[in-house]
Order: structure tokens, then sequence, then C-alpha cells
């Protein structure tokens, strides 16, 4: 059994379902359980925009369940402080969503809460996440304004109510958040790395690597991740945090993560935000994979092209298999570069370290 599987390819509820069985999932969960769906609704924005869990993910959650006779199953969400969650389950899909598979959508920003201690401090959680005997967590992977980056431990912020989300910055959002972390355990983590956002929660410049990830630790998952955006760990105050109080493992060399379909990793790269387009500028692509070319542009987004020649361009691609080149080439197909971050693909935490070393 892997730590961590990943799935490639268009369509999301097929993968999700191919990810769920790889798991066996289902061995997991009594016929009795009351299953939690939680995914990322932040604010009333589709998908594409990069903030958002992508409704088909959760479809083939639901799928999945059903197909192994589980019908106990909720979506649960709560929006951030200024926007309304009812709103996001209309504009995001879910509304609809639930209506066609007869699951129970909760509000949680409607919630009550109970105080539950955590530590030193005393945290107060939504009901229903509480009531779950299976929760399942299903965050977008993307950057963060001010924690860096939002994925599994952050997600959980929508099950605690808006009183408690104030009181979290007022405490300085890492401690906070990695205390949560070690009461409130979702049983699964379905990431959502189809297209998240470069630099803000919010949405508004996706980066496309076309991948769902699936594990068990909430800490490993985010830690492993942390490396796809470009940043170590312990860069993640929330993160580090977490480890340090036990809540999960860090990823590392025996961490074993299975590719389901590499074969099927999107090939030609999308159109893209105003700050991916000139971040470009660095960039020589010839049929890159997007799950590449994404680690290339976060790890540029981190650290600029400081390791670069003036004029200098990062080769990237399967164009570049079989060829010599000059300089810097990013994926094990430009092996014949002068210099290259091995990997298929390499994390965006290797490629800038290769831009800081040079």
């Amino acid at each position: 059994m892997a730590d961590i599987y990943i799935g490639y390819g268009s369509n999301m509820q097929e993968i999700t379902r191919q990810l769920m069985e790889e798991a066996n999932v289902y061995s997991q969960i009594e016929p009795s359980m009351k299953i939690g769906i939680k995914p990322n609704l932040v604010v009333a924005k589709e998908a594409s925009g990069g903030a958002t869990t992508h409704p088909e993910i959760v479809e083939g959650i639901i799928q999945y369940l059903q197909g192994k006779g589980h019908k106990n199953i909720t979506i649960l969400e709560g929006s951030w402080v200024g926007d309304r969650t009812k709103r996001a389950f209309e504009v995001c899909g879910y509304n609809q969503l639930a209506k066609q598979y007869g699951v129970k959508i909760v509000d949680t920003q409607q919630d009550t809460s109970r105080k539950v201690k955590a530590g030193k401090m005393e945290l107060a959680i939504c009901q229903s996440a509480l009531e779950m005997d299976y929760l399942i967590n299903v965050p977008v992977l993307k950057a963060h304004c001010q924690t860096d980056m939002t994925c599994c431990l952050k997600n959980m912020k929508g099950c605690i109510p808006d009183s408690e989300k104030r009181r979290y910055h007022t405490m300085g959002l890492h401690g906070p958040i990695a205390a949560l972390a070690t009461v409130l355990k979702p049983s699964l983590h379905i990431i959502d790395g189809i297209c998240g956002d470069l630099t803000f929660e919010e949405g508004g410049n996706p980066v496309a690597a076309g991948r769902i990830l699936l594990g068990f630790d909430g800490v490993l998952m985010d830690s492993y991740c942390a490396g796809l955006l470009g940043y170590h760990p312990d860069e993640i105050g929330y993160l580090q945090k977490a480890h340090q109080a036990g809540a999960g493992a860090y990823a590392d060399s025996s961490t074993q993560v299975l590719e389901l379909n590499p074969e099927e990793r999107p090939v030609g790269l999308p159109q893209a935000s105003n700050i991916a387009r000139r971040l470009a500028k660095h960039i020589e692509e010839d049929s890159a994979c997007s799950a590449c070319y994404a680690a290339l542009i976060f790890a540029l987004n981190r650290v600029g092209d400081r390791g670069l020649a003036p004029g200098e361009k990062i080769k990237i691609g399967q164009g570049f298999r079989g060829k010599t080149a000059e300089g810097l080439g990013v994926g094990n197909c430009t092996r014949g570069c002068t210099q290259f971050v091995k990997g298929c693909p390499p994390s965006a935490v290797d490629i800038a370290e290769a831009l800081q070393r040079r």
C-alpha cells in the first residue's frame, strides 16, 4: 500500500474513483458510518479560477461511495468570513450535485459548535464535523497570501464558526491551525491539484497541473505538496508546528508514491494568467506536461530568474528528449542539457534550489 496516490487526466470523476479503489478506501468504512465530504468553497467562484474544489472530484467520491452501498453522505463547508456559503454552494455547482445524488448539504456558517481541548488551546469546532464517523477532506492545493500555501490542514478552517475564524487571525494563524490538526483529523484526503492558484487563496491566477492526489495523513500530504509549490515543509509555519505536535509525519525519501496513470499527464499549455505569462518569458517549452510546467512556474514565482544569465531560458518538455542543449533544463526529458533538474515531474522546490545554486 502506498502513502500517496496520484492520478492524472481530464476525467476527474473517473480519476477520483480509480484512486479510491486503488487505495482500498472501502475497507475502512463501516456500513453504518456517517460520511462527511469537506471541499474548499472559500468564495463563490467556479473551480477553473484556482480557488475552489472542482465539483467533479466530489462527484467521483460520491459515485464511489454510493457504488459501495453507502448512503449517509453529507457535504459540509463554511466559506470565509465575508462570503456566504449558500451562494458558494450554488455558484460552484454543489446544490445541483447534492440534488442529483441525494446527499445532504450543511452550511457550517449556520451550524452550532462545541469547544474542544487542543493542547493548551480551546478551540470551537462545528458540530456537524465532529459528528462525522468518516471525514473526507477535499482541499485545493494553492498558494495563500498569509500562510504561503493552503491544502489539507488549512482547509479544516471551514469546519469552525466565523467567530473562531476571526479569533485565529488575532492569535496568528499558524498556531491554531496546527492545534486544530491534532483534534480534527480527517480519515482521508483527496487533493484537488487540477489548477490551484499561483499567489492567492481567492483565485485568479490558476496554474494547470492536471492531477489529483490521495492520502491518509494530512501532515504528510501537505509536506509533499509544499514541495510542489516550491517550499520546504518547515517554511510553512502551521505545518512545522503540526508536525512537532505529532499530528502527522513529513514526506521523505522513504515515502511511497504511486502514480496510477502517468501517461495521462496533460500535454500542452492552457491559457495562462498574467503572472504566469510574465514568468513564461524565462521558459523555452516544447511539448511539456502540465505538471512539469506548473512546477517550473511555481519555482520561478518563488525565486525569480536570479540563477539565469541575461536572455537565458530554461528548457522544458518532451521535445528536448534525446537532444543536447546549453543551460538549465527541467525534468528527465532535458537530461541532455548542461544542467538539468531530474524528476518526472520534478518538484518546484528542487527547481528553485537549482536556480539558487547557479
